[in-house]
């Protein structure tokens, strides 16, 4: 689903600012084209997440005046649940060394993001890489020593 929304980009601390108009939030880049890369990163992400946990998008406004003395650009991307980067819960289990049950868990416990779409339950490859990284030790972890 295409979705459009303007930004203003404005100059602030030898930063530029990129903030949309119908969402909260913002993000920022080294120059006037990077806040423009960023505010579509930003919005591809902000249109994502709202997708794949079925909450509302905001009504779009078009022909804002700049608030911060800035310029107002359009930022059009192409996001839905099918643009989301995935994989279903076995391939999840494989790249993670875990069962699929543990993946289970780890969803439930808010370790990994997760969301149902059609009949499969799908895990986003950035919270899998996310944990990846985390690099967590296997095993239990260590009970806290009783200190007296």
């Amino acid at each position: 689903m295409l979705h459009v929304y303007e930004f203003e980009i404005f100059e602030e601390a030898g930063l530029f600012v990129a903030l949309p108009y119908d969402f909260d939030g913002g993000t920022q880049g080294a120059t006037f084209a990077n806040a423009c890369e960023m505010a579509a990163e930003w919005l591809q992400v902000e249109c994502e997440y709202r997708a794949i946990h079925d909450e509302p998008f905001p009504k779009q406004t078009f022909g804002n005046q700049p608030k911060n003395g800035g310029k107002v650009v359009i930022v059009a991307v192409n996001a839905d649940k099918d643009t989301v980067r995935k994989v279903n819960a076995s391939r999840a289990a494989e790249m993670l060394g875990v069962t699929k049950g543990r993946v289970s868990q780890m969803v439930k416990a808010n370790q990994l993001e997760a969301f149902r779409d059609g009949g499969t339950v799908w895990v986003t490859l950035d919270s899998i890489e996310a944990r990846l990284a985390e690099k967590p030790k296997a095993g239990r972890p260590a009970k806290a020593q009783a200190t007296a």
